[in-house]
């Protein structure tokens, strides 16, 4: 629940992943790695960066409404809300 070092972690995706791209190009000028074999480490940096996002974000509720999907419909006879009072014609038994 930590906003402000998820803020961090977003911030610091770009940078970082500019950094890694850097040093396997570099690698690859100096002849010790080739770029071919080594860009998957991209893809690892990325997932490590949004782990860490996640874990400093913590879990976030996500509301229905703003899923953009309508709510699911219910079946015949659903009530929302219990009906306020006793039934028509009497009294609860």
């Amino acid at each position: 629940m930590n906003n402000r070092g998820a803020m961090f972690a977003q911030a610091a995706r770009g940078p970082v992943l500019l950094i890694t791209v850097g040093v396997l190009f570099a690698l690859e000028q100096s002849g010790m790695l080739a770029f071919s074999r080594s860009w998957p480490l991209l893809i690892i940096v990325v997932g490590v960066m949004k782990l860490i996002e996640r874990l400093l974000l913590g879990p976030q509720p996500y509301p229905p409404q703003a899923t953009g999907f309508p709510p699911p419909p219910q079946p015949p006879g659903y009530a929302a809300r219990p009906p306020a009072g006793p039934p028509p014609g009497g009294s609860y038994q």
